[in-house]
Formats: C-alpha cells, structure tokens, sequence
C-alpha cells in the first residue's frame, strides 16, 4: 500500500486526528495483513512530530524493530526523516 501523506494533508503535516486516523483505518490493517506500507512524502514541506507520532508510533511501540520491514519512506526532506527517526527510535524504547 502506498500513501501520498500530501493528498491528505497539504504541503505541511499536522493535522494529528488525520494521522491517527490513517494509522487506523489504512496502516494498520494492511501492517496486519503483512504488506509493505510505502509512506511518501513528496511535496511534503514539514510535519510536526505530534503528527508522525500519531501517524507510526503505537505500530512501532507494539511491535518493535521487526516493523520496520513492512514500512518504506520515500521522498523525505531532511527535517522530516529527522523527525520520523526520532519517533521510531523513542517508540522502541
């Protein structure tokens, strides 16, 4: 499954109850049925770290490391790799 973060948000990701809602009603399932997620960032400006928290972190929080080979992230500028890093990192803790 491939989502366009920006079709759902606009240039600027911060809208947390979209996230969350995504993460529940798109991510998660296909996470559950063990399909690759593909989260693509293109055009994406910035996003708050409220909304990739709200967006990734309970998969990886529940799940650990092995999440990670269900999830690719495409086209992220560097504050937005940044800033799903430091979510990932932190739900793993």
């Amino acid at each position: 499954m491939k989502l366009m973060i920006k079709d759902y948000t606009g240039n600027f990701a911060e809208n947390k109850d979209v996230a969350k809602n995504l993460r529940m009603n798109q991510i998660e399932p296909t996470f559950k049925n063990r399909e690759v997620i593909i989260l693509d960032f293109k055009n994406i400006d910035s996003t708050t770290q409220s909304f990739i928290h709200a967006l990734i972190s309970e998969i990886f929080q529940k799940n650990g490391e092995s999440a990670l080979q269900l999830f690719e992230f495409k086209n992220c500028n560097k504050p937005v790799k940044s800033l799903i890093t430091t979510v990932i990192n932190y739900s793993m803790e």
